[in-house]
Parts: structure tokens; C-alpha cells; sequence
């Protein structure tokens, strides 16, 4: 029978998926319900069903991550920064205010640390932080040059006006059926990916072919409440981006919602960064980006071309004001929601961990160019919280943001056997056939610590080596420790 706790503390999930469609559908209809382009309704249908299919389809594969920042180890945590966060952005919602999910996100997530002790990198908050000021203006930059190259193609190509509303309504519902489906794709896993380990259905298996997972099910919940959202309290929000900013031509509405395309795409795509590192030129960081702020930068750059005065600046300041304390308020609400959970309806926030500086530990912090030669005062020592053991090992020897996050990853006790059964349930097309060799012969091993493992893996292969050096080994890198965060998942011991 499934726990009911776990049923309740699903529903923080489905309140986020709820907001979400609320709020950003905006993002992929509002320029074309606000330009009168495409029917609300019309828009509500096409979004929904394709933020559905998005979230079934492509939801489990979805890699953005905001792990740097800090990881949520337990249910009752999980549940109370999704509640966080979705309260939130109902909230501005309500007040028909375009924000993002992953600013409220990242306020939860922050608001969690400062609750439970836990160790934020300032230097990926900072790079997060940046992105929401970079995200905007290169928005407006690529929709005023993209709006200039349009307004003069379609002077030279003479089409009628009849004829040219007809292909902007149906690039309007192509594009906007587009980013529904990416909508449900990548956001489903903000969504709910946290309650996936605790899915409580069973693979439902339909004939001889057809068989939906417990995870897929899951994602279907989410969806939905993603697509009732768009439904049930959108409208607002659309009008707020397609309207009441800027009066919208058709072409501009294409070109915000393609110029708001075009800066997710560049800060999320691997394989451009890819493309580019091969060329040896400078690569976009894969930073997670606002999607309402693209939109919103997008629509202003429009306005900026065509003069800037029928521009709300009014509004675009509201709006601003809201991207402000957007993460501040879900923060707040976060840790205040936290120590209810906690202390009034004893309920679990954080998973207890060890951290313990052992000899091992202090020589991978020499190679990860860590000073040492004061820190053998902490050898033996063992912390129970992330940020403690930094701010133990900085007492001593100066450390940066990325040291930090280095001295929490080799100080982690996560206890890992390698067993067959464990072994035969590797998804085979997941490793190359060196790398699953070299995993077979480290079955019946124990490790205390993660990185162990990846050692191990390394001395018996060179694919499981990690060289670091240049950006094209990073990217390469990048693959690797995928591969090994997969397996420290799989082979953690259970806890009795």
C-alpha cells in the first residue's frame, strides 16, 4: 500500500506544475494571444496537450540541474521547496507578473541550505544571478536585429497581407507548440523529478508492446498539472506579455517568440558548446536562463526599434521588480515552511550526512590543488553538515567557491557496493564495453567515499579517466562523471 505521506507530499509537486502553466505558458503563447494571432483558447488547447507529450516523451531526459547550488536529500524537504517555490509564483501570477519557476526554485533551494547548514557555491549563484540581467538584453539585442531583417524581407518579397497573416499565424501556433513541448520536456523535472526514487504506482503494462513506467506516470501527473494550469489562469499573464507592454504586430510576435527560442537554446545547448570548443572559440556557459525574462527582453528590443514609445515602462518596471524578490520571497517562505514541517509536524527536511577528513580525503584535495600542509590538526574528524566541514577546512587554509564544492564532493561518506545483481540491472547502452569491463572486475568491492569508486574505475581503464585540463577534456569530462553519478546512485548502500 502506498504511504500516504508520500501522496501528500506529491501534491507540493503538482502545485509548482500548476503555477508553472500558469505563468509561463506566456512564454510560448503570449505574444501570439496578446497580438490577437491566435485565440486563447485555441492557444490553452495546443500548449496543454503538447506540455503533456513533452513531459512523457522527453521528461526523463531532461539535464538541467541546479545541484551546485545544493541538493535536496530528503522528501519532506523536497515537498516544502516545490510548495515554496509554486506559492510564489502563483502569487505574482495573480498579479499577472512573467516570472520564472527557476528563480523561485533557486530561492527554495538557498532558503534549504540556510536551513539545514548546507553549502552554497557563490560562485554558480553568481554566474545563475548574472544570466538574469545577460538573459534579457541579449533577448531584446537578437529580436531587434531579427525584427529589422524581417520587416525588410518582407518588403522585397511583396507578399500580400492576407497571405502574410496566414503564414504568421501558423509559424505563431508551430512555435508556440514547440515551446509547449520543450516547456514539459524541461521543466518537468523541476517539477517533479524529486519525488521519482518514491513513485508510488507500478508499471502499467498495456498488450505485448505497449508499457508505461512508474516514472512516466508520474510525469504524466505533472503534465496535467501543468496543462491546467495554462487553462485555469493563464490568460492573464499572456495579456501581460503580448499586450500590455507593447501593442504587437503579427511579425513581432514571431520574432519574440523565436528571439526568446534562440537565447535558451544558446545557453543550453552541449552540443554547441561543443561545436564552438572544437573551433577553439570562447563557449556559451550552460547556465539555466529565464524563459519569461527572454520573452520579456525580446518584446522591449521590438519596442526599442520602433521608437520605444508606445513601450509601458510602467509595466517592464513592475515586472523587474518582481524578477527582484521573486527567489527572496520563496526563500523566506521556504525556510519558515521548513521549520513547521520539521519542529510542528515532525516531519524530515534534511537526510543526515557524514563528512570526514581522512588521510585519503586530504590527498584528493591536494590534487584538486587544495593546500594541506595545515590540515592534518582535522585528520579524523568528522562533520554533519556540508557547509561545516567547509567552513572547518577554510579556518585554516583559504579556499574558493569551486574548492569548496570540492572539499564537500571528496568528503562525503556515501558507503557503495558493488554487487552482481546491481551489476545486471546497468542499462548496457549506457557504458562502452571498456567501461562495463572494467566495472565487472571491481564486483564484490566496498567503498567508503564516492570518488573511490571513480579511481578504482580509472586505474582499470583509461575511459573512466578524467583529465581536466583544456575545455575539450572538460566537455569529455563532463560525460564521465554522468556516467559515475549513475553509478554512485545505484550501488549506494541501503541504509538498515
Amino acid at each position: 500500500m502506498t504511504d500516504p505521506a508520500i501522496i501528500i507530499f506529491l501534491t507540493g509537486g503538482l502545485f509548482l506544475g500548476w503555477s508553472l502553466g500558469a505563468n509561463d505558458a506566456a512564454n510560448v503563447f503570449g505574444t501570439a494571444v496578446g497580438s490577437r494571432m491566435v485565440r486563447f483558447t485555441t492557444a490553452a488547447l495546443i500548449c496543454g496537450i503538447f506540455v503533456i507529450l513533452g513531459a512523457i516523451i522527453s521528461g526523463t531526459g531532461t539535464s538541467l540541474t541546479l545541484g551546485k547550488l545544493g541538493a535536496v536529500n530528503a522528501l519532506g524537504g523536497s515537498f516544502m521547496a516545490a510548495l515554496a517555490a509554486g506559492l510564489t509564483v502563483y502569487w505574482m501570477t495573480k498579479f499577472g507578473l512573467p516570472v520564472s519557476t527557476s528563480q523561485a526554485i533557486i530561492g527554495s533551494i538557498i532558503g534549504w541550505n540556510l536551513f539545514s547548514d548546507s553549502y552554497t557555491d557563490l560562485s554558480s549563484l553568481l554566474k545563475i544571478l548574472s544570466t538574469w540581467v545577460v538573459c534579457p538584453l541579449l533577448s531584446a539585442l537578437i529580436a531587434a536585429l531579427l525584427f529589422t531583417l524581417a520587416k525588410s524581407f518582407v518588403r522585397k518579397v511583396s507578399i500580400g497581407l492576407i497571405r502574410l497573416d496566414g503564414y504568421t499565424r501558423l509559424a505563431l501556433i508551430l512555435a508556440g507548440a514547440f515551446g509547449a513541448y520543450s516547456l514539459g520536456a524541461n521543466n518537468i523535472a523541476n517539477v517533479m523529478g524529486v519525488f521519482v526514487p518514491v513513485a508510488p504506482f507500478t508499471d502499467i503494462q498495456v498488450g505485448s508492446i505497449f508499457r508505461i513506467s512508474s516514472i512516466q506516470q508520474l510525469f504524466l501527473l505533472g503534465g496535467l498539472a501543468i496543462a491546467v494550469g495554462v487553462f485555469t489562469y493563464s490568460k492573464r499573464v499572456m495579456m501581460t506579455v503580448g499586450s500590455e507592454l507593447i501593442t504587437l504586430t503579427p511579425l513581432a510576435a514571431w520574432v519574440a517568440v523565436m528571439a526568446h527560442s534562440i537565447v535558451l537554446f544558446l545557453f543550453a545547448s552541449e552540443r554547441l558548446e561543443q561545436f564552438l570548443a572544437n573551433l577553439s572559440l570562447p563557449t556559451i556557459p550552460l547556465v539555466p536562463v529565464s524563459s519569461s525574462q527572454a520573452v520579456v527582453g525580446a518584446v522591449i528590443g521590438i519596442g526599442i526599434v520602433q521608437g520605444g514609445r508606445e513601450l509601458q515602462w510602467q509595466r517592464i518596471y513592475s515586472i523587474v521588480r518582481g524578477w527582484v524578490i521573486t527567489p527572496i520571497i520563496s526563500l523566506l517562505i521556504c525556510i519558515v515552511g521548513l521549520y513547521f514541517l520539521q519542529n510542528v509536524f515532525q516531519q524530515t527536511v534534511k537526510r543526515e550526512s557524514q563528512y570526514q577528513l581522512s588521510s585519503g580525503v586530504l590527498e584528493q584535495f591536494r590534487k584538486a590543488g587544495i593546500n594541506t600542509d595545515e590540515l592534518d590538526t582535522l585528520t579524523g574528524s568528522v562533520f554533519f553538515s556540508s557547509a561545516e566541514v567547509v567552513r572547518a577546512v577554510k579556518a585554516v587554509v583559504p579556499l574558493s567557491s569551486q574548492q569548496g564544492l570540492k572539499v564537500v564532493e571528496y568528503s562525503l561518506q556515501n558507503s557503495l557496493v558493488i554487487n552482481a545483481e546491481k551489476l545486471s540491472a546497468i542499462d548496457k547502452h549506457f557504458l562502452s564495453t571498456q567501461q562495463l569491463e572494467a566495472l565487472k572486475q571491481l564486483e564484490g568491492e566496498k567503498y567508503k567515499y564516492s570518488w573511490q569508486l571513480g579511481n578504482a574505475l580509472a586505474q582499470k581503464s583509461k575511459e573512466w579517466e578524467l583529465r581536466g585540463d583544456g575545455l575539450k577534456n572538460k566537455l569529455k569530462d563532463r560525460e564521465i562523471k554522468r556516467k559515475l553519478a549513475y553509478l554512485y546512485r545505484l550501488f549506494k548502500e541501503e541504509e538498515k
